[in-house]
Order: C-alpha cells, then sequence, then structure tokens
C-alpha cells in the first residue's frame, strides 16, 4: 500500500513542478537579444544534370528451394474415417 501512496505522491510533485517550470517561463521578463554578425558568402552556382528514369525496373531472379515437412495425422483426426464421398 505504501508503494501506490508513493507513487501517488510522485505523480502529483512532478505535475506540479512541471506546472510550475511553465508558469515562471511565461511570466518571466523578454531581455531584447543582441544583433547578431552577419557573414556574406560568396554566391555558389550549381549544375547538375538529371539521370533519366527507366520505365521498367529488371530485379535479378531469386529461387527459393526448400521443403515442408509432411504431418502424418491431422490436426484434428479422432482416428475415425472423416472423410465424406
Amino acid at each position: 500500500m505504501s508503494d501506490n501512496i508513493f507513487s501517488a505522491v510522485l505523480t502529483f510533485s512532478l505535475l506540479a513542478a512541471g506546472t510550475i517550470a511553465v508558469g515562471s517561463e511565461m511570466v518571466a521578463p523578454r531581455h531584447a537579444s543582441k544583433p547578431n554578425a552577419v557573414a556574406m558568402l560568396p554566391t555558389v552556382t550549381v549544375v547538375g544534370k538529371r539521370v533519366a528514369v527507366a520505365d521498367a525496373v529488371t530485379l535479378p531472379t531469386v529461387v527459393v528451394t526448400g521443403h515442408r515437412p509432411v504431418l502424418t495425422a491431422a490436426a484434428g483426426d479422432t482416428g475415425r474415417d472423416s472423410h465424406v464421398e
């Protein structure tokens, strides 16, 4: 029972602390920011070529080989003839 009470108190404390943190940021005075230095970079020209997209994509052939184990009895077989003609 004490772990349930501790969990509730911890949850409430975290919610209260979060509310106080958000509220204090909302009412905090804002200071004017300092002007930032601006660097002028030279103009860059990008030259590129577009590669034509193929109409059809050919994938390599994949051959899967394997075998499935053969079951000797059906899952619901009770031993009687269960086939219907």
